[in-house]
């Protein structure tokens, strides 16, 4: 996989858990914990994005 195509798989992991987020915070009742986890993935694939494009 070509480094541009990883970058661009990223960045779509990042937008589908931005949604995901979204989704669970909207929902009553929601789990603060599974929100804090997903904003870690999202964290953690942002600074590989940063990464990969940075060099």
């Amino acid at each position: 996989m070509s480094e541009s195509a990883r970058v661009d798989e990223l960045r779509k992991k990042h937008a589908a858990l931005s949604a995901q987020v979204e989704q669970i915070q909207a929902a009553p009742g929601s789990d603060d914990l599974e929100i804090v986890e997903l904003k870690k993935k999202k964290l953690r694939i942002k600074e590989e994005i940063t990464r990969l494009t940075s060099v």
